[in-house]
């Protein structure tokens, strides 16, 4: 295993690796303007929501790793105290690619990257109308984590107002999250696009799991199993009763009289189609 000081290596390396192990990363879309009134646009990868209530927004507009200057963001967001929050999807990821150039102070990167500004309700700066989700912020705090190349300048906002493309509802209300189509930022010139890569597991906090602990050891120490099927299996509030697994065993008589290794594949193989209850109940079959 390579084991890294990050006091021993280069700060540009050290950003690197960083990027490339802390992915795939939301984009905070940030626009601001400066105290003449002059819009700023730029996306930033170091971002998240930190809170509903009050619902609060962190990204942070680092200093320059090759010359430690400071972006014109951080600028504005230091005189002005606003900000507005665009989330990206992927109609306008190139867009907002272009709009990372490092143009200088003054420059509209919305007419450089062809994008629509809209005015906000709240806040002095604009909107981008193809964006998704627009979420308008005041600034309530900047922490400073240093004056060297590569510091976090982080950000605080709470969202004083929030807008919804109704287009991207489901139609509980929800916003459905194959219609966002989000796209988050990973290493090098790396993005991911999301609803091409979802999957679900349950939340714990709405069941209280068995835990991998009470699952018997033969099965704990599986050579087949691995640690994701274990942690499935111990995500269940109980195990199947008596009655349960010898019904299932009459009607699949296929898993009696089979070797623990074998009756291990078989739970695997419920357990990729996400069907735990069979897979315990294979597990179980005496």
């Amino acid at each position: 295993m390579l084991t890294i000081d990050p006091k021993e290596i280069p700060t540009g390396k050290l950003h690197g690796y960083l990027l490339g192990a802390i992915a795939p990363r939301p984009i905070a879309f940030a626009s601001t303007i400066d105290a003449n009134g002059n819009p700023n646009l730029s996306p930033f990868s170091f971002f998240n929501v930190f809170g509903a209530n009050p619902p609060m927004l962190i990204f942070s507009p680092a200093r320059s790793v090759r010359n430690n200057t400071t972006k014109h963001t951080l600028d504005n967001a230091e005189i002005t105290k606003e900000v507005v929050i665009n989330v990206v999807n992927y109609d306008i990821v190139q867009q907002m690619s272009l709009s990372s150039t490092m143009y200088a102070k003054g420059v509209n990167e919305f007419e450089k990257a062809g994008l629509t500004m809209l005015k906000s309700d709240i806040v002095k700066p604009f909107r981008v109308a193809e964006s998704p989700v627009q979420l308008e912020c005041k600034v309530t705090d900047i922490i400073y984590t240093g004056t060297e190349g590569g510091a976090g300048n982080l950000i605080v906002c709470e969202v004083v107002k929030m807008h919804i493309n109704e287009d991207i509802l489901a139609e509980d209300g929800s916003i459905d999250q194959h219609k966002i189509d989000l796209v988050a930022r990973a290493g090098g010139s790396y993005y991911t696009r999301a609803r091409d890569g979802f999957f679900e597991i349950p939340k714990p906090i709405s069941t209280l799991g068995i835990g991998v602990d009470a699952i018997p050891s033969s099965v704990r120490n599986s050579t087949v199993l691995t640690g994701n099927n274990l942690g499935m299996l111990g995500n269940v509030e109980k195990l199947p009763n008596t009655a349960d697994v010898d019904n299932f065993a009459k009607e699949q008589p296929q898993f009696l009289n089979i070797s623990e290794e074998k009756k291990h594949i078989f739970a695997q193989e419920f357990l990729t189609k996400n069907d735990v209850d069979s897979a315990w109940k294979v597990l179980l079959i005496k």
